[in-house]
């Protein structure tokens, strides 16, 4: 009997004990719903626009090197209205534009003084693009998400000197898509070439590339192809957790980027259950 009178009281300790941690997890569950909402409507989740593009005043720093088509001519510039005004059905709450934090003092400078007329914008897309369509959307600011990755020594070039097999499919590509690309921004226009640069393939190309040296020094066990890979997705993750900090529920937030970049953060925002992303070619 005493065995017996534990035992209840044991089964009368866990249905209490139950009892509790049922009514807290209503109790957080409603707390949790009481947040999604405002005025009685549930706030949507962040959507995300994402526009990868040429960068409008390439420096001819990247490997790939071809003379890109000048915005500044009337016809670019026209379209670049077309597409600012087009963006206005998106109406981003915010524009993030490829910056770097410590230059975001000097960036929003520019921008003030652009809004009040007193700036004669530069080539570069983060003046042509990023402060027209915030100034449409009448943004006291613009934002930069551009971050490196941690520094490393990647050995990657001094290892292709020993593999002359790789090093010329390397050098082939790079001659192929410097090539492929010049050609495109002496026949296209800018629309063509906007559009081309937000599609799939566009998209695949890019990452295709990095794959391309991904198995570099692998069968030695260096891995020098797929580290300089890591490190370039990682300075794609980081960009990626900024745009995540942006874009809370129920904003609007328009990412302009460099197409390298874009390709990867797609596939980011693809596996992110908290954001959708809104297709910027019907935009363009």
């Amino acid at each position: 009997m005493i065995f017996h009178r534990v035992d209840l009281g044991e089964m009368e300790m866990k249905r209490s004990l139950t009892r509790i941690l049922t009514t807290g997890l209503m109790l957080a569950l409603g707390s949790l719903a009481a947040h999604a909402q405002t005025e009685g409507k549930v706030v949507a989740p962040a959507r995300i626009m994402l526009l990868g593009l040429f960068h409008f005043d390439n420096p001819g720093l990247d490997a790939v090197r071809y003379e890109s088509l000048d915005v500044m001519q009337p016809g670019s510039q026209a379209y670049l209205a077309e597409v600012v005004a087009s963006l206005a059905k998106f109406a981003p709450t915010k524009v993030l534009l490829e910056y770097p934090a410590k230059n975001d003092e000097l960036i929003n400078q520019r921008y003030a003084a652009f809004l009040a007329g007193t700036l004669e914008l530069p080539r570069n897309e983060i003046y042509q693009l990023g402060f027209r369509v915030a100034r449409q959307q009448r943004h006291a600011r613009v934002y930069g998400f551009d971050a490196a990755a941690p520094a490393q020594t990647i050995k990657l070039w001094d290892y292709l000197a020993r593999d002359p097999a790789t090093e010329k499919r390397l050098m082939d590509l790079i001659a192929s898509e410097s090539a492929r690309l010049q050609e495109l921004h002496r026949s296209r226009s800018l629309r063509e070439i906007l559009i081309l640069s937000n599609s799939a393939a566009e998209d695949r190309r890019n990452k295709g590339f990095y794959m391309l040296l991904n198995p570099v020094a692998a069968a030695s066990g260096d891995f020098h192809g797929a580290d300089m890979n890591a490190d370039w997705w990682h300075r794609n993750l980081r960009m990626y957790a900024l745009i995540q900090e942006h874009a809370g529920p129920g904003e609007r937030v328009l990412v302009i980027a460099g197409s390298g970049h874009t390709a990867i953060l797609r596939d980011f925002l693809g596996a992110d259950s908290d954001r959708e992303e809104v297709d910027v070619l019907p935009f363009l």
